[in-house]
């Protein structure tokens, strides 16, 4: 299998690398982890991006706001926005800006947009998004975004790519593209068009980006042999690679991200029927141990929600993370022998589909060892494959408890949806934190989901991108790396 032969591939090519450091006057080459072909547009709006799409999107495209380089909601087309009717109203008010043809930005084009990303059926954020009635143009500066119920973490949601305004001949910037090849973009950056210097000053080479996309192995080789400043997007699939390749500690960045990293139990038959079996399943895994044997910085997760967020309680908490591991198993174990004696002896034997990848192996023979300490037999499947269990890798791409526990309630008890549903129709924000609290609390009790882990999300930095932050998005705009140079 080609992931068998990485080792020798990288090893042989850092034999060829060179030592030289790239200088700070030349374009930052950024290499974004997905499908081995340059990213391409115009991408319809609303489409499901991979990494590399969204970056350009990002970077080409704005929304009417944006990520900076902490991930925090910065102004992006809109200069400035207000909210009011408790929550149901959101105006926003147009900066001076142009599209790739030399036309101003006006409210008219950018509703227009907006309407076709939302009404776009592939588009992830559409169960996101449902709350929005409609949008619609106040005066050629100033648009109005009406809500059927109050929405606090919508602004997270227009700064995502997938949200991007494109224009009618390309997006407003931060960036043009300015060359493209059948591996790479080199994009330019545009000045504002209120600065009346930056039509006469042509930007700087070292603010140029040349973007491309490829598989985890290549850019990691392109870096070490430092012909790119940054590689973004990779997982724990693809961690191994990185000490694999020598990378330098100073340039391994880890995101503190939010989000799920976990089993999701897709099959409700067997040992896993009841929530004694799946909980026996729960206890039995070392996610210290599993985390650390990764990185050290990797942070192991108990719960399915990272905070309080936006529910009227704690994280819900399994009564059996009270006690220690030893304790855990021991208690997984008495139920493994009851099941075992009331099914003719067999062990419990589970599948469990992940992605491809050397982190997938490694992950795999970890869960498959700790399964073992309890006496049930496991084996690891392609991610396509039917399994009993599921690993769930994926971001939050909002603030909200209610993204984390719809995602954990595949399936889960009726109930549970229900609850949810309602968390999600009703206006009143009160009774909605209280109706969350009680999905986390009952989804604990199920034990529909099974978190291990914060999603390991990674980078390579080289020095001279002084503006890099890791952030809970591990979103990384183009516009945010390098910082003052002076």
């Amino acid at each position: 299998m080609p992931r068998i032969r990485l080792a020798p591939i990288i090893l042989a090519a850092l034999a060829l690398g060179a030592c030289e450091r790239r200088p700070d006057d030349v374009p930052v080459v950024v290499s974004t982890i997905g499908p081995a072909d340059a990213p391409a547009l115009p991408a319809r709006p609303g489409n499901a991006l991979n990494l590399p799409d969204a970056m350009l999107t990002a970077a080409t495209a704005q929304g009417l706001v944006g990520f900076d380089a902490a991930g925090q909601v910065e102004p992006g087309l809109a200069e400035r926005w207000i909210v009011i009717d408790g929550g149901r109203s959101y105006i926003f008010r147009l900066r001076e800006a142009e599209w790739a043809n030399g036309e101003r930005v006006t409210a008219r084009a950018v509703v227009r947009g907006l309407r076709r990303a939302l009404a776009n059926p592939r588009n992830p954020l559409a169960p996101h998004v449902s709350a929005i009635d409609e949008v619609v143009e106040m005066t050629p500066l100033v648009i109005e975004v009406r809500l059927s119920r109050p929405r606090p973490d919508l602004l997270p949601l227009f700064a995502r790519p997938e949200l991007a305004v494109p224009g009618p001949e390309g997006g407003s910037g931060p960036f043009r593209i300015a060359e493209r090849d059948d591996a790479s973009l080199l994009l330019r950056p545009i000045g504002d068009p209120a600065d009346p210097d930056a039509a006469v000053e042509p930007p700087d080479p070292a603010e140029f980006v040349r973007l491309r996309a490829e598989r985890a192995a290549s850019a990691v080789i392109r870096f070490r042999r430092r012909e790119s400043d940054m590689v973004t997007g990779g997982t724990m699939a693809d961690w191994p690679l990185v000490a694999l390749a020598d990378i330098p500690r100073p340039n391994r960045r880890i995101d503190p991200a939010h989000g799920l990293f976990g089993l999701i139990v897709a099959n409700r038959r067997g040992f896993l029927e009841t929530a004694a079996g799946r909980e026996a399943v729960a206890m039995a895994f070392d996610r210290a141990t599993l985390t650390r044997s990764f990185a050290d910085d990797w942070a192991a997760s108990e719960t399915i929600l990272p905070g309080q967020l936006d529910v009227a309680a704690a994280p819900a908490r399994a009564p059996w993370l009270a006690f220690d591991l030893d304790s855990r198993r021991t208690a997984a174990q008495v139920r493994v022998a009851e099941w075992r004696a009331a099914n003719g002896g067999q062990p419990p034997r589970l599948t469990i589909a992940m992605p491809d990848g050397p982190g997938s192996m490694q992950l795999a023979a970890s869960l498959v060892a700790d399964l073992a300490s309890i006496g049930v037999l496991a084996r690891r499947v392609a991610p396509d494959d039917d399994a009993d269990l599921r690993l769930v890798d994926r971001v939050a791409p909002y603030d909200s408890a209610r993204w984390y526990l719809r995602m954990a309630c595949q399936p889960c008890a009726g109930s549970i949806a229900a609850r949810l549903d309602r968390a999600r129709e009703t206006a009143d924000l009160t009774e909605r934190s209280r109706l969350l609290a009680q999905a986390d609390a009952m989804l604990v009790r199920d034990v529909a989901f099974i978190p291990l882990a914060h999603p390991l999300r990674w980078s390579l930095v080289a020095l001279r991108l002084r503006e890099w932050r890791g952030n809970a998005r591990a979103w990384h705009p183009l516009n945010h790396l390098r910082g003052e140079t002076n």
